[in-house]
């Protein structure tokens, strides 16, 4: 490494894109890594309007960001990523990012070509990630007392929530949280005026069209319209003539009388996804049917999936009652909610389902207490899927010491990217003991002789006191989902970010006059 010159004023020149994209990168990192670990603090975002969002997820405070930054934009798709991906650890994903793109240029700089500090930070992150993976320990289904400590730390240390959270998924079920398709912070809601708490059903967020009915709990068969509830229509033009007009006639004549088969079959809740016509909501509000209308189409995809309903269009009404007896879902218990303003529906007869309801005293409070509740959940299924690993940046001190090791069985100049990623790998830690207020510099090198002397990859930093402990043992634990996401995403970005060479202003598309 003492081998290579600083580059001179000439190199400086060649270097201005690179030293750019790095300085906008680190601005996006200097503005969440303080958020990093137990006694990282909030960031408050300001709206040009006013409004505030005081909070300290990454993911949000990425989002809510006013970047322009092209190079910036590409490390929020990092974090944007991997909320799609995982849920969870964005802040995480950024941290590593930044600090891949901080060594790489620092060794780009010193002379290597960018060639080799890609392709040796590829080989470095494809490393770290296997020797996470062998690291992984395995969760031993949702009566693991890991798993708590997992939605806790996830969760900031709001002990209720993590309770929360571990009830649902126990209602929920192991194999329910492990389809591949199923995102278990999806069920997860908030409201002002709610009080914490795990429904064993569905929670529609809708007032129905007729809520001045009261509702008390009942069973009820539902049906679904992917569709508006009202008549069948017929096009402008023919509505001109005197034949489509009758015809229009005819089919609000057949829809009135489609109606009494929702009596004959006892329908006790109708959702539709666009509008109600006024003479059906006025013949189920004299029969006692709960209406719904305008329900987003995830609303209606989970009502079907929890009653077993199918979903019809408004011609459907036209079948025999015996017929559309097939397409009706079941609830053991429909009504209306005035306090919250939503419709409660438990004991289908579909899929499992249940709604984690998080209240709170003011609508900003319950914005955040909300993203803490997802990002517990999210971490909690990740670990069920794929195990966890010791937190507080402990699994990645140990990652960078294998990668130490590697490197050093490289003869070419791809060992400065390997090199790179192993430095970057040991700044979570360095962030997390930073934002406790301890030496940073101080804390890395105990760390790492203490696991080198314990053979243990569980040593970590108690922000607490500043003494070395046992993470694992003090219940500091990461889903391996998290961390393996994060670091991948991070690598793949800060490949990106090096390799940029010129930024060249795109001539905007000419308008046909």
């Amino acid at each position: 490494m003492n081998a290579i010159k600083p580059a001179s004023q000439e190199g400086d020149d060649t270097y201005a894109t690179l030293l750019n994209n790095a300085g906008a990168i680190r601005a996006i990192c200097s503005a969440v890594e303080g958020t990093l670990g137990p006694k990282g603090l909030d960031t408050m975002l300001v709206g040009g309007h006013g409004e505030v969002v005081i909070t300290n997820d990454g993911v949000t405070i990425l989002e809510k960001m006013d970047v322009t930054h092209p190079a910036a934009r590409l490390l929020i798709q990092v974090a944007r990523s991997q909320q799609q991906q995982v849920g969870d650890g964005t802040t995480t994903a950024t941290v590593l990012a930044g600090a891949i793109v901080a060594e790489g240029v620092a060794q780009v700089t010193r002379g290597v070509p960018v060639a080799k500090v890609v392709k040796g930070i590829q080989e470095g992150v494809a490393q770290a990630l296997s020797s996470l993976a062998k690291r992984s320990r395995r969760i031993d289904g949702l009566k693991d007392p890991l798993l708590y400590r997992i939605g806790y730390i996830a969760g900031r240390e709001h002990a209720d929530l993590a309770e929360l959270i571990l009830e649902g998924a126990k209602r929920l079920g192991v194999h329910k949280l492990q389809e591949e398709s199923f995102r278990f912070a999806d069920v997860v809601i908030s409201h002002s005026r709610a009080v914490s708490e795990v429904w064993p059903g569905l929670l529609i967020q809708k007032k129905p069209v007729n809520a001045q009915l009261d509702f008390p709990p009942d069973a009820a068969s539902v049906l679904v319209f992917q569709d508006a509830f009202e008549p069948e229509t017929i096009d402008e033009e023919a509505l001109m003539t005197e034949a489509g007009f009758q015809k229009q006639m005819q089919l609000k004549e057949q829809f009135r009388q489609s109606l009494n088969k929702l009596v004959e079959l006892q329908v006790g809740l109708v959702i539709a996804d666009r509008g109600v016509n006024p003479e059906a909501e006025q013949f189920c509000t004299d029969h006692g049917i709960m209406v719904v209308q305008r329900a987003p189409r995830h609303d209606l995809r989970l009502v079907c999936e929890y009653t077993g309903a199918r979903p019809i269009r408004r011609s459907g009404l036209r079948k025999p009652a015996s017929e559309l007896a097939g397409y009706l879902g079941f609830a053991g218990r429909v009504s209306y909610d005035e306090r919250l303003e939503c419709v409660r529906m438990a004991e289908g007869k579909g899929r499992t389902q249940v709604t984690i309801v998080v209240g709170a005293s003011t609508s900003e409070v319950v914005g955040e207490r909300l993203r803490i509740a997802k990002d517990a959940a999210s971490a909690v299924q990740a670990a069920l899927r794929g195990g966890c690993l010791p937190g507080g940046g402990a699994a990645e001190m140990a990652a960078a010491y294998d990668l130490d090791r590697h490197r050093e069985t490289i003869q070419g100049m791809e060992g400065f990217g390997v090199a790179a990623v192993a430095q970057a790998l040991r700044k979570p830690l360095a962030q997390i003991v930073v934002n406790a207020g301890y030496n940073p510099l101080e804390k890395v090198e105990e760390v790492k002789a203490a696991q080198i002397a314990s053979g243990s990859d569980a040593i970590g930093i108690d922000c607490d006191t500043g003494a070395l402990v046992n993470m694992l043992e003090h219940g500091v634990i990461d889903p391996a989902q998290v961390k393996l996401h994060a670091l991948q995403a991070a690598g793949e970005v800060a490949a990106a970010v090096l390799r940029i060479h010129t930024v060249i202003k795109m001539k905007q598309p000419r308008t046909e006059e």
